[in-house]
């Protein structure tokens, strides 16, 4: 338990290290800076001005009285900016890791008789390399001469290998591909900067995640205030300079001016709004997600349509063998004995599943008479492998086209009961498999996508939380359709390009709905990047982690369940923080205002319900409050409030009656404490 709980441990280093890395560069013109605490920037700044004037000119108050007011205002925004600071790295998904695999991939260049390795990013249109198995692609090119079996998950998601050979509509190979067998000479037909990874780099550079309505509501709120106050404040002087010539010595300096709007506008919640993000991440990071971005988890709480891709994310990624086909006259024990000697050298995962599947029906690998048996190696030429046993028996295992070809130019029938099963096989999504023993057709193994266990009911629970689910893939339509009902989503786009997907979800963007988005392949980058949440999971390629903002540690498809009440979450929290914030600001002005004009327009007093001392205590006493209340306040944004699902009605109802009325209250008691232990010091 302890050792797979440091490999855990560990696994997570790895990837918070491999995030970390893959962070945007700080770019000052793509920050989104916090435009409340910008303002209390600005006016420390020429609070700290008035202080040193002060020391000279006694119309700015007194030096003493100014530098404490600084002071308190200084450390008002400390709190503020350290959790600014340390909350998050803004900014667009980069591309860095695709420029990597175009730039390091090395390319065994062919230079007249001699092979030269060099960079991929020095291969130009014309130049031809080779690539044998093992290599990846280093370039977008034509099969020349040769043929091979090529793993293209990387770039298009889809975990079966297929065929290239030179020649023909199959002749073309996408650079970041690698080749698994066979050996192949490839002709460059893209100048640099024209290959796919170019394309994709282009895409997700492209790509934008536009701001939330939650985010633009609250912008909105809080830009409102801050005008409405200043407003108020720039007001207040011209008042405040008339009254003065009524009542000499009732004057209000710029420092108790200042100070009043910074005491006025909502700094609490602008000061806690990084707290409420970093807790988000940090509540995520116990699921196993890791995050970019407190934005992120909080955009996750609102999403309407979630896309997935299928390989790797509603599947396993790896056809496995499900069930074993005997063609007429075999029994089935017998198949199984020649299904498992046909998988004696197939090191694949589909030939692992074969032999787990035989393990099922009772036959293992230790029963078999193996000796002097000579391996027969997959070829993408013959499309099968296979063994020949020592008493001369060969058997053979591959695709349909393959094995038919080798029965019938042995003059054997192929049965037609065999053609049917494997219709039905590849009606349903799967991958046929056919054996034969001599040149003569044995049955077939059915090869077929897993659906991840339970992901059927996850899928429903997001269903009644208002999520609909998209599954994307490569496959053919009919493929597609069989797989998206067994999973049990919304709705499929087949045959999807990477153009597709961003397409899907800048349309559904567009008529004002968010988006998420999972995925674990290249061909991804560009729709995770483009979605307000982009999920890549960490069995997927260093592209699709850079390009979401959430890393899903246990490629779990339906995480986002987790992620959704994470993010609902810290709504929640925000939503109350945000009451009790403007509740506590328009409590304070109430509070305030009447302290100051109390001497000039004695008529007011009856409005200083909390009697306080004097207008310098009841300012410097407001500003001190302002300082010490978001500390007190980080607790509960970290913690969070508790998620209940109830109804928009009902959460505006107990947020004003708890956080409203406590907002109102709260202010006035703490401000009158306050200014009973400043009174002394006037």
């Amino acid at each position: 338990m302890k050792n797979k709980m440091s490999a855990s441990m560990f696994q997570k280093e790895q990837v918070i290290e491999s995030i970390r890395q893959s962070f945007v560069k700080l770019n000052p013109r793509m920050m989104i800076k916090n435009p409340i605490m910008f303002t209390v920037e600005v006016v420390t700044v020429i609070m700290l001005v008035v202080t040193l004037l002060s020391l000279f000119t006694p119309e700015y108050g007194t030096f003493g009285y100014n530098l404490c007011v600084f002071l308190i205002l200084f450390v008002t925004l400390l709190f503020a900016n350290f959790a600014e600071a340390i909350a998050e790295a803004r900014g667009k998904a980069q591309a860095d890791s695709l420029r990597k695999t175009r730039e390091e991939t090395p390319a065994k260049l062919v230079i007249g008789d001699k092979v030269q390795t060099v960079s991929s990013s020095k291969l130009k249109k014309g130049d031809v390399f080779v690539c044998e198995a093992g290599d990846t692609i280093p370039a977008d090119g034509e099969i020349i001469e040769g043929l091979a079996s090529i793993d293209e998950s990387a770039i298009t998601g889809e975990s079966a290998p297929v065929i290239r050979e030179a020649g023909g509509d199959k002749s073309s190979v996408t650079g970041g591909t690698k080749v698994l067998s066979d050996h192949i000479k490839v002709l460059v037909t893209q100048q640099p900067g024209e290959s796919f990874l170019d394309k994709m780099i282009a895409l997700v550079e492209g790509a934008s995640r536009q701001k939330t309505p939650n985010e633009i509501a609250l912008t909105i709120l809080l830009a409102g205030f801050t005008l409405v106050f200043v407003i108020v404040c720039v007001t207040l002087i011209p008042f405040a300079d008339y009254t003065s010539l009524e009542h000499p010595g009732t004057a209000i300096s710029i420092a108790a001016i200042l100070s009043l709007f910074v005491c006025l506008i909502p700094t609490t919640i602008g000061g806690l709004l990084s707290a409420i993000g970093i807790a988000g991440m940090d509540r995520a990071l116990r699921a196993n997600v890791i995050t970019k971005s407190g934005k992120a988890v909080e955009t996750a709480g609102d999403i309407d349509t979630l896309l997935l891709d299928k390989t790797g994310t509603i599947t396993i990624g790896n056809r496995r063998a499900t069930k074993f086909h005997s063609a007429p006259g075999v029994g089935p024990r017998e198949f199984v004995t020649t299904c498992l000697l046909a998988s004696l050298s197939d090191e694949t995962p589909e030939g692992k599943s074969i032999v787990e599947l035989g393990r099922e029906s009772g036959v293992r690998m230790r029963s078999l008479q193996t000796a002097g048996a000579r391996m027969i190696q997959f070829t993408a030429e013959t499309k099968c492998s296979g063994v020949d046993l020592a008493d001369g028996t060969q058997i053979r295992k591959g695709a349909f086209d393959a094995i038919r070809k080798i029965t019938e130019a042995a003059g054997n029938k192929f049965p037609k009961e065999i053609e049917e099963v494997i219709s039905e096989i590849s009606g349903n999504g799967g991958t046929p498999l056919v054996v034969c023993v001599d040149r003569k057709v044995t049955g077939v193994i059915e090869l077929q996508d897993i659906i991840k266990p339970g992901i059927q009911e996850r899928f429903e629970r997001l269903r009644k939380m208002g999520v609909k689910t998209v599954m994307v893939t490569g496959d053919n339509p009919l493929t597609a359709k069989y797989i998206a009902e067994k999973a049990g989503v919304d709705d499929f786009i087949a045959e999807a390009k990477p153009e597709d997907k961003m397409e899907y979800i800048r349309k559904e963007q567009q008529s004002g709905k968010l988006v998420a988005m999972m995925g674990d392949g290249t061909n991804d980058a560009p729709a995770l990047a483009q979605a307000n949440v982009g999920v890549a999971m960490n069995s997927g390629t260093q592209a699709a982690k850079e390009a979401g903002n959430m890393v899903d540690l246990d490629n779990d498809p339906t995480k986002l369940i987790e992620i959704v009440e994470i993010g609902k979450q810290l709504l929640m929290t925000r939503g109350t923080l945000t009451t009790f914030s403007i509740a506590n600001d328009v409590a304070k002005y109430f509070a305030i205002v009447p302290a100051l004009f109390m001497v000039a327009i004695p008529e007011l007093g009856a409005l200083n319900i909390m009697n306080l001392h004097s207008p310098e205590s009841a300012i410097l006493s407001a500003v001190i409050f302002n300082a010490i209340i978001i500390p007190i306040l980080i607790p509960l944004a970290l913690k969070g409030v508790q998620y209940k699902p109830i109804g928009a009605s009902a959460l505006l109802r107990r947020n004003l009656l708890i956080y409203g009325l406590g907002g109102v209250i709260v202010p006035f008691v703490g401000i009158k404490l306050i200014d009973l232990v400043v009174s002394l010091f006037f």
